[in-house]
């Protein structure tokens, strides 16, 4: 009886070996996918849960501090604890140097008159715009942020307010609130500064209709729904004093915005982003074109935004290896009147579009390959404008750009670009190259 217990004992483990030694490989590659897929949903939840005991341990601190503990202490010390409070501080430095065939100032191109920063860079070298950013928690209910951009204009330097906004941290449901000064939530681009775009300038559709980013006073309305994709939500109701809007019309409350974004991941090593919004402006007086004698349209001007963007990195290992392909289209209506130049002007009512598409390739660590495609087109508003830029031209404005950047470290790139831009006066041939190196506290990008 022991006897053929043990023989049956042995050939249930032979068995058992066995099936673990001649396992299907099928079988064992799929388990690994499993895995790979549980460690890239549980990635961002662990990323957020990061924020949330940050925030909660700043919060903790200055409670205490709020308490008297810090004014209790001796001098030294009370100094020290102090310091825990100050705003995390950054300062992103940027300079350029452009080469162009024609000569920039005279850049212009038909049928869309630019405003505010939108054109291309001056010619030769330049030190370009040095962001100062402040950030912090204010309590356990919001946060704060200031970016001051530092540049020189006409040999004198000037200091700005890009943005400033308080943020809340505790509403519930998934809601957020911002209010202050910021970067309208519109597009994919519009919200992003200017050291994290992956050219050295923003697409045409956005100088031409944005004049590089929309950004204004106003409030800012998030939802993230609980979901097991990401999808956000929001509103914003804005001072329409910016570009496109002018005047700050309707007693200050003259742009309003909203936008639904979704994403997701596509196995462990892909990731994908897609949204639609819609901008809505009115602008009284908004100058455009030469800054000596504007063409100043009055109006009501209406954007629509599609966007899609995909991240492709092996394993999800983004420093080795890395691809990211993006596009938008952009589709405006402005009804109004333009008054021109020792002119009084005509009634105005045309509909244009703008698109890009691009793709950046990171093949190996430090080194990323990209290249860009943008164009507009539109209506022509009628005889009235013939003879001025507002009358397109035939052909539709196109620009291609091919750029190669390195960087040292996630604090500094050095870029190349090139560009054949067919939207201006003629075909020019542009090439620049840029620097970008930041000190101190900086967040992490957005997707």
């Amino acid at each position: 009886m022991t006897i053929r217990l043990a023989k049956i004992t042995f050939a249930i483990i032979f068995a058992c070996h066995a099936g673990l030694v001649f396992a299907d490989d099928a079988e064992i590659q799929s388990l690994r996918t499993a895995i790979e897929q549980l460690r890239a949903d549980y990635e961002s939840r662990i990323t957020e849960l990061e924020r949330r005991l940050a925030v909660a341990e700043q919060n903790a601190s200055q409670a205490s501090y709020a308490a008297g503990q810090a004014a209790a202490a001796p001098v030294g010390a009370a100094n020290a604890s102090r310091s825990a409070f100050n705003p995390a501080m950054g300062i992103i430095f940027q300079g350029q140097a452009w080469h162009y065939d024609k000569n920039p100032s005279d850049y212009a191109v038909a049928g869309f008159p630019y405003g505010g920063e939108a054109g291309p860079f001056d010619r030769g070298l330049a030190i370009g715009e040095t962001e100062l950013s402040f950030s912090a928690n204010v309590d356990d209910k919001f946060t704060a942020w200031l970016t001051t951009p530092v540049s020189i204009e006409n040999g004198e330097a000037t200091i700005g307010v890009e943005e400033a906004w308080l943020e809340t941290t505790a509403l519930p449901a998934g809601f957020a609130a911002r209010f202050g000064r910021f970067y309208s939530g519109i597009g994919y681009l519009n919200s992003k500064h200017a050291h994290s775009w992956d050219f050295a300038d923003q697409p045409l559709p956005y100088q031409a209709f944005l004049a590089n980013q929309y950004g204004d006073d106003g409030v800012q309305l998030r939802w993230i729904a609980p979901t097991d994709f990401y999808m956000e939500l929001g509103g914003e109701v804005l001072q329409g004093g910016g570009y496109p809007a002018a005047g700050a019309t309707h007693s200050g409350f003259g742009s309003h915005s909203l936008f639904v974004n979704v994403g997701g991941d596509v196995g462990a090593d892909s990731s994908w982003l897609a949204g639609v919004s819609w901008l809505d402006v009115s602008a009284a007086d908004r100058a455009s074109g030469s800054g000596a004698d504007p063409y100043l349209f009055n109006g009501d001007s209406s954007l629509v935004v599609a966007n899609v963007v995909w991240k492709w990195t092996p394993n999800g290992n983004w420093k080795q290896r890395n691809l990211v392909i993006q596009s938008e289209y952009l589709w405006r209506n402005e009804d109004g009147f333009y008054t021109l130049p020792d002119d009084p002007g005509a009634a105005y009512n045309v509909d244009q579009r703008g698109w890009y598409v691009q793709a950046v390739y990171q093949p190996f660590p430090r080194w990323r390959f990209g290249g860009r495609l943008d164009g507009l087109s539109g209506d022509n508003p009628g005889a009235a404008f013939d003879n001025t830029w507002l009358s397109p031209r035939d052909g539709d404005p196109r620009r291609y750009s091919l750029m190669a950047d390195w960087s040292n470290s996630e604090f500094s790139r050095l870029r190349l670009q090139f560009t054949r831009d067919q939207a201006g006066l003629g075909t020019d041939n542009q090439w620049g190259l840029q620097y970008i190196y930041s000190i101190g506290a900086h967040g992490a990008h957005a997707f």
